[in-house]
Parts: C-alpha cells; sequence; structure tokens
C-alpha cells in the first residue's frame, strides 16, 4: 500500500458507494461507476507528484497530517477522495492526469491532489483559513495554500487556476466563490496576492468570508 502522510478521518461523506466504501469528493462525475477492485498501485510520476505536495503541506500541518493511501483506477471519477473502514485513499484516473499534464502542467495535477487531501485536512485542523464556506471551498483554500509553496512562475499558476477551474466537483459552488477560497489559502501560506490576481483576475477573499 502506498501512502502520503499529509488518525482517524471524520469526513462530511457525500456519496455512499455501499457499506464498504464513501465518496467524500471527486472531481467530476461518474463516481457510481467506481470500481474499487481495480485499484492499482500508482505510477512513479505519480507519486512524485505527491511527494511534492506532501512536502509543501507537511510543515503547515505536522504533527496532525493524515496518513491517505493512493491509488490509479481507471474507473475513477478523475480524482477522487474515498473512505473505507480500513482507510482513506485517494483515487486517480490515469487517463485523467495525462490530459491535465498535458495540457496544463504539473502543477495543476498537484493543486487537485492537494484539493482531495484538503477534506481530509479540513477535518483534522479545522479552522486553518476560517471556518466560512463549505467544505469544497475550504479543501479549494488547502489547494491554494499548496500551490503558494510551490512557487510557481506566473505562466504555471495561470494554467494551474484554470485546470482548478475547469473540473469542479458536484458540490462545489461557482468559480468567483472557488476563487476567492484559493486566494485565501494562497495568500495566508505566503504567497502574493497580486500575483495569483494577475493569473486569475482574482478580487480579494470577500466572498469566501461572505459565503456563510
Amino acid at each position: 500500500m502506498w501512502k502520503i502522510p499529509v488518525s482517524g478521518l471524520l469526513c462530511g461523506l457525500l456519496l455512499p458507494l455501499g457499506a464498504a466504501a464513501e465518496v467524500v469528493c471527486a472531481l467530476g462525475t461518474g463516481a457510481a461507476s467506481y470500481n474499487a477492485s481495480a485499484d492499482q498501485r500508482p505510477t512513479s510520476d505519480a507519486m512524485e507528484l505527491a511527494r511534492r505536495m506532501n512536502a509543501a503541506l507537511s510543515p503547515i500541518c505536522s504533527p496532525k497530517c493524515p496518513q491517505i493511501a493512493i491509488f490509479r483506477n481507471a474507473t475513477a471519477a478523475n480524482a477522487m477522495l474515498v473512505v473505507t473502514p480500513d482507510q482513506a485513499k485517494f483515487v486517480y484516473a490515469p487517463q485523467f492526469f495525462q490530459n491535465v499534464y498535458d495540457n496544463y502542467g504539473e502543477g495543476a495535477i498537484i493543486a487537485m491532489i492537494a484539493h482531495e487531501f484538503g477534506h481530509a485536512l479540513d477535518e483534522i485542523n479545522p479552522g486553518k483559513f476560517g471556518r466560512g464556506g463549505t467544505p469544497e471551498l475550504r479543501a479549494d483554500a488547502w489547494a491554494g495554500c499548496t500551490v503558494a509553496k510551490l512557487d510557481l512562475n506566473p505562466t504555471g499558476l495561470a494554467e494551474t487556476l484554470t485546470a482548478v477551474s475547469k473540473y469542479p466537483s458536484p458540490a462545489h459552488p461557482g468559480w468567483p466563490l472557488r476563487q476567492a477560497a484559493l486566494r485565501l489559502g494562497y495568500t495566508q501560506c505566503g504567497g502574493d496576492g497580486s500575483k495569483f490576481d494577475s493569473a486569475a483576475g482574482g478580487k480579494g477573499t470577500d466572498a469566501f468570508n461572505r459565503a456563510h
């Protein structure tokens, strides 16, 4: 089993897959078609990107970083966080990762992994980015934090944000709220707000703070 430390996980579960597993978040439709028996070990490339995410977030979540197994599975709904009685696991569709990499680069994949891990981090480290908004927005804030730590160049940052905008979960609100949440995490983790705004056309965090 491949695990990235970033333990018990108490998540707000969204979509039942039967008695054995629950989907916390899926960045795409078709989660009901996920077949856990098709889980396979991740590629070395995917593990390297997950390690980069881990290196960015571990100093922030330590000593309460979750342990999440990573698998690839062609039946996954793009990228998913799944909880079973025994473990939490991140499952990605290899064809999805390849498409995102080809069109938007490594930063986009790391941001999407960070969003899924962000759901677990939000449960274990509540209030890191405030208690407003929805679980999806708070996971976006964790993704924004990770992106800040990657210190992408302006083009890489713009491509990453474009990719994130194109693959919401079914539970996500509209992009303006997501953009504000990403910016909140980005700036609170040392990112330059003006650089973010230039890449995304952001208008600050007021929309996120007013969400709830």
